[in-house]
């Protein structure tokens, strides 16, 4: 099984690590199978000495290294922020309560900061002994776990996943405040399920979870008969409540409160919320920092915009195609084929990321089931491909979008503040995933499946990728400052 396969891909890497000590919670058996002890153990069963300088001898280090790992504890994590707090057993400083410009250059309270790499590792340098607090963050997603002892110019190697994971629910950590809008085609609130989200984070916009729950296109008749929508009220385990309409962020002005705002495909336009209005509040919203999600169908938002905004991306109806399609990542190398003056180390890191969890059998290639063709072309100066295919069927399947946009088409654009995503992929057609999302059949019950496909992999990537910092996304991604 997938998510098996990538333990055991992560627990290898930390036992490839220099010999020091291992630091575990000891509730986790996953960490005992791989050799972990309950406590600290020094390399050859003896402390390393430390001058009273504090400087280590023949060129060693105090280093902490370890794997980042999503709310679940099974899928490791790339551009993930990792430090050591600069006050242990203090606060954490909050994050703004509403919509904001998020820059990766912003410091953050370290004593020393790392960046997890493609298979999720990272290596803290310069960590002082003694306990310490580890924090774990991605953008709004940040949670600080306590390592009880750091033994002086040696690794020490963290292998518990529970060390090293994201929140699963708020009293872990922080979580970013998500509104999500079922659609009959997708079901992407199972995939916010399954990456490791606790059920008590699911709520209406009037409840305290982290992940708002809207039912989309109750205004729209979809052509079926009778009409068809995506789950619209919560199942009695968890309170029965039924959904809002979507189209309440934008009535009642609640949509600066979100970080992330999510649209999972309906099966058809939703034309019906997408006045001049309301899609005049979601650009003014991207570019003020927010994230969205579009899936699908909901490019719409960006052809309906008047703004320039409209002009990355050109899109049409799309007809079946045959699964599984062949899809390419979008690399340096095929950005500098293209005339690119500099590559795209992201679109790198993601082809390397999907083949280390094993959701891509060859590098660079992941099959597409249920794929779309809905984006005809791209505008290089505008958005940013990530998943493509050049020959027929051909498509743009994934790409981001900063914003603000340039303005004009031939001049940069300004620093972005805010990210969007389109994807063309489902994780409701991912060739083996049950998942559907339905108004007869409230949440979570249409959640059926576990684990997850290489497909839900991808789309696992993407969500975090958009909840993290902004940056140029062409650039190498940076660990910020410590303050």
């Amino acid at each position: 099984m997938i998510k098996r396969a990538l333990f055991g891909f992560a627990l290898s890497l930390a036992a490839c690590s220099l010999g020091g000590s291992t630091v575990s919670l000891g509730g986790s058996s996953r960490a005992l199978d791989a050799g972990a002890g309950g406590g600290n153990t020094a390399s050859g069963g003896a402390l390393n000495v430390v001058p009273s300088d504090g400087a280590c001898a023949n060129g060693k280090k105090t280093t902490v290294s370890g794997t980042v790992y999503d709310p679940a504890g099974e899928t490791p994590l790339y551009n993930a922020v990792v430090y050591i707090a600069e006050d242990p057993g203090k606060a954490l400083p909050p994050f703004a309560s509403r919509v904001a410009c998020e820059k990766c250059s912003e410091p953050v309270p370290a004593k020393a900061v790392a960046l997890s790499g493609p298979d999720g590792r990272f290596v803290l340098e310069g960590v002082p002994p003694g306990p310490l607090d580890l924090v774990i963050q991605i953008g709004k997603w940040r949670r600080k776990t306590s390592i009880p002892s750091v033994i002086a110019c040696q690794d020490n190697p963290l292998i518990d996943p529970e060390l090293t994971r994201l929140p699963r629910n708020h009293s872990e950590g922080d979580i970013p405040k998500i509104a999500l809008s079922t659609g009959h085609s997708d079901a992407l609130e199972c995939l916010l399920r399954k990456i490791g989200i606790d059920d008590s984070e699911f709520s209406t916009d009037s409840g305290a979870g982290r992940v708002n729950m809207f039912v989309g296109c109750v205004a729209d008749d979809n052509g079926s008969t009778p009409p068809h929508f995506g789950a619209n009220q919560f199942a009695a385990n968890l309170g029965g409540q039924p959904f809002p309409s979507t189209n309440r962020l934008f009535d009642s002005g609640e949509l600066s409160q979100y970080d992330v705002v999510i649209f999972s495909c309906e099966g058809h336009k939703c034309d019906a919320i997408q006045t001049a209005a309301n899609v005049a509040q979601l650009v003014d919203y991207e570019n003020r920092g927010g994230r969205v999600f579009l899936d699908h169908d909901h490019y719409n938002w960006l052809n309906h915009a008047d703004a320039p905004i409209e002009k990355a991306a050109q899109f049409s109806s799309s007809p079946d195609i045959p699964s599984p399609l062949a899809a390419d990542i979008y690399t340096s190398e095929q950005a500098l084929s293209d005339g690119a003056s500099v590559g795209f180390p992201k679109g790198d890191a993601f082809a390397q990321w999907l083949y280390a969890v094993h959701a891509s059998a060859t590098l660079g290639v992941l099959n597409i089931y249920g794929a779309k063709t809905s984006c005809e072309s791209l505008d290089p100066n505008r958005a940013q491909n990530w998943i493509y295919r050049s020959k027929s069927p051909a498509g743009f399947f994934y790409f981001t979008i900063g914003t603000p946009v340039a303005e004009a088409d031939d001049t940069p654009a300004p620093e972005a503040c805010g990210r969007v995503v389109f994807t063309d992929l489902h994780v409701s057609a991912a060739g083996v995933s049950a998942d559907y999302s339905d108004e007869a059949t409230p949440f979570p019950l249409g959640c059926v499946s576990k684990e997850l496909t290489p497909q839900e992999l991808a789309l696992e990537f993407m969500i975090f990728d958009l909840s993290s910092c902004v940056q140029q996304e062409t650039a190498e991604p940076t660990a910020p400052p410590p303050r």
